[in-house]
């Protein structure tokens, strides 16, 4: 055997335990209660009266009113126009809401190897952290993870579908 196949083959018992073992531990996240928020109009900004409870989707689900998903063109991580636009929106929610950490998650469509994937989920998710940090955002309440394609909004074997798939989405961490 020669070692570039064992090599391979290692590889590959390393990525099938990280898969079984590391996603299989992950805990729901948890909710914050008592951030204090800036008083930019004078409304309520306690965030302990505000429903604070947000979907597991995260900006997936579309039910958390500020943040966006971003989508990706086909096997590039840079932001499109639109992209950009929606990261402004999602800043000013960081902004509106400054002891919430938010995890960006980075996925991608059904093409590619699983590493290639990961790597890829993972450039799109610090391309969109570096893009919010230099707008302002604080970068030690941003976190990011790749799925790659592990974790899909459609299953489709479309265009449309690899579209929707493309997307680095926020996740509500506390």
């Amino acid at each position: 055997m020669t070692s570039r196949v064992l090599v391979s083959r290692i590889s590959v018992l390393f990525l099938a335990s990280f898969l079984v073992f590391g996603c299989a531990k992950k805990k729901p996240a948890e909710t914050p209660t008592d951030v204090p928020v800036e008083n930019p109009m004078g409304q309520d900004t306690n965030v302990q009266s505000k429903d604070m409870t947000f979907d597991v989707q995260g900006s997936d689900s579309g039910n958390i009113s500020g943040l966006y998903t971003i989508n990706f063109e086909y096997d590039k991580a840079s932001l499109t126009a639109d992209g950009k636009a929606k990261a402004q929106k999602d800043y000013e929610w960081m902004k509106a809401h400054p002891g919430v950490t938010v995890q960006i998650e980075g996925h991608c469509d059904r093409h590619g190897s699983i590493e290639y994937n990961l790597a890829l989920g993972e450039r799109r998710a610090k391309t969109v952290k570096s893009y919010l940090v230099n707008m302002g955002a604080d970068a030690n309440h941003l976190t990011i993870i790749s799925y790659g394609k592990e974790k899909p909004l459609d299953t489709a074997e479309t265009e449309a579908a690899d579209a929707k798939n493309r997307r680095a989405n926020f996740l509500v961490q506390k």
